[in-house]
């Protein structure tokens, strides 16, 4: 209040005296009643008073001195003339195409400075109208615009595009990916020469997982990785046109195998054809067959498999035959791969899981199209315990752990390759032969087989004492058999079949079995073997 105060005061006291006036000296000598004259009173009188000596004053300015402005003139002053840009930088050039003036009127060109029809990678320069897109043009493009495509003159004044790629013939199994698109693998695994088939295609073409698809490809280009199919030309060893008639795997009706697989091969009776000729007899394989060979360690299953293989080579050289080969060792797989006249599919058991489970994939989809071709397919799969374990570490916990902590969960995918072994009624296969660990020691093994014990309709069974005692093929000649084999013997043959089994189960296991090796070493055929058991 004291600091108000003060202020007040000191305001109050200071007072300027202006001059008065010559109106206000006049008003006050004039009396109330008469009217002031301000005739002869100038202008200063009336409004400023008295007149007084003008006093120079020296006016100092701290403010600064802001540059004269240029004066802004238009870059270019007359159609046509375009403005010099500074080097380096891009420069936007308006092109006269005798259109009205407007956005749409003039190119937009984006170039170096000094660079002639292109940008300085060496790449045409890109051109695009302003608003919207400009019609296909009617003739070719000039010269030094897009390089690619390239246009010749054609009937009637037209122009057609020409196609001057060179191109490959490439073939590989069709693997779809989940965008749409696929690739085409020629190794049957991911490798960088597989090559890009479009969605487009794939929906034209009605192409499945695991359909060998043969056509042109071209080279990838700068930004691409892979090479690009351009045709289809055929699609398992047919017209692509005719795939649209095939019908699905999965409508096709399984029936009972009713056609036997003779494995018996016309070499001498010596050596490996002693297991195919005993397999004939006890445990005969259909076509259409869904069989396991359970095996301890060092049993044999592997050498069975090859043997196997070769007489269904040597009888049914129209047979499609494939080996899938599930966590083996590298030496066994160069020695499959060499042996068997078929498609080998094969991982070592360095590999992860989930690139041996897609190894199996891949064969039951190969397998599948084939069937619905009408072929008659044999898979042979080694093993049927790794590809369990395989999928019991790539799936998704159920939450669940059955004995030995495999997961319920993993069954179903192992389940759904020996599964989709069937006869077809009205033609066409799918056999799949697998092998089976037993004795390992792990109750995980012990678990599997139990679990696919039940799924199958023949079992062949090896035996450890056999094989302790160094007896091979050590074939347990009375476990192993086959479910309806009075459908693949016949009723002759089954009678004979019948009388061996009664006769074997007199003996014991060792003696059973040599026995039968010595009697088929004499023989030339199984047919003369079954005739000389009444003969004694």
């Amino acid at each position: 209040m004291a600091f108000r105060a003060s202020t007040k005061s000191k305001k109050s006291s200071v007072t300027e005296e202006k001059p008065a006036s010559p109106v206000d000296k006049q008003s006050a000598e004039t009396p109330l009643d008469q009217n002031v004259s301000l005739s002869g009173l100038s202008i200063d009188d009336l409004i400023g008073g008295q007149k007084e000596e003008s006093k120079e004053q020296t006016v100092v300015d701290v403010a600064p001195k802001l540059p004269q402005a240029e004066e802004v003139r238009p870059a270019s002053t007359q159609r046509g003339e375009q403005p010099v840009p500074y080097r380096d930088s891009p420069r936007f050039v308006s092109h006269d195409r005798g259109m009205p003036a407007g956005r749409q009127g003039f190119h937009r060109s984006t170039q170096g400075f000094g660079q002639r029809g292109g940008m300085p990678s060496g790449r045409p320069g890109y051109r695009r109208e302003w608003g919207r897109p400009a019609s296909r043009p009617a003739g070719p493009p000039p010269e030094n615009g897009n390089a690619s495509p390239r246009w010749s003159p054609g009937e009637a004044g037209s122009y057609t595009q020409d196609i001057d790629v060179p191109t490959e013939t490439v073939r590989g199994i069709l693997d779809t990916m989940p965008e749409g698109h696929g690739f085409l693998r020629p190794k049957f695994t991911p490798s960088e020469k597989d090559v890009y088939i479009s969605q487009s295609q794939i929906r034209r073409f009605l192409l499945r997982n695991g359909d060998m698809v043969q056509g042109q490809a071209r080279q990838p280009k700068d930004n691409e990785r892979y090479w690009g199919l351009l045709k289809v030309e055929n699609v398992n060893d047919k017209a692509a046109e005719e795939m649209e008639k095939r019908p699905n795997f999965e409508d096709l009706t399984p029936i009972y195998p009713n056609k036997q697989i003779k494995l018996e091969s016309g070499h001498p009776p010596a050596g490996g054809a002693l297991s195919t000729r005993m397999i004939d007899l006890v445990a005969p394989i259909g076509f259409g067959q869904r069989g396991l060979i359970v095996s301890p360690p060092k049993a044999g299953k592997t050498t069975i498999l090859k043997e196997m293989a070769a007489g269904i080579s040597a009888n049914y050289p129209e047979v499609h035959l494939m080996a899938a080969l599930i966590g083996e060792r590298p030496e066994e797989v160069t020695d499959l791969s060499r042996s068997i006249k078929g498609e080998v599919l094969a991982s070592n058991f360095d590999q992860s899981p989930a690139e041996q489970t897609r190894i199996a994939e891949v064969a039951l989809d190969r397998a599948k199209r084939l069937v619905e071709m009408g072929r008659d397919v044999v898979v042979l799969l080694d093993s049927i315990t790794r590809l369990a374990r395989a999928y019991n570490l790539v799936v998704n916990p159920s939450g669940r752990t059955l004995s030995g902590g495999f997961d319920p969960a993993a069954l179903y995918p192992a389940k759904r390759f020996l599964g989709a072994a069937r006869c077809v009624e009205g033609g066409g296969s799918l056999t799949v032969i697998g092998t089976a660990l037993v004795e390992t020691g792990s109750r995980m093994d012990d678990l599997i087989y139990e679990e696919f014990k039940g799924t199958g309709n023949m079992e062949l069974h090896l035996s450890r004492i056999l094989q302790e005692r160094r007896i091979f093929p050590a074939i347990d000649l009375v476990k192993s058999g086959t479910r309806h084999d009075e459908l693949l013997l016949g009723e002759e043959a089954m009678k004979r079949v019948v009388t061996l089994r009664h006769m074997l189960s007199l003996l014991g296991d060792e003696e059973r079995t040599l026995m039968m090796i010595e009697r088929l070493t004499k023989s030339k055929s199984n047919d003369e073997f079954l005739d000389g058991l009444g003969k004694g």
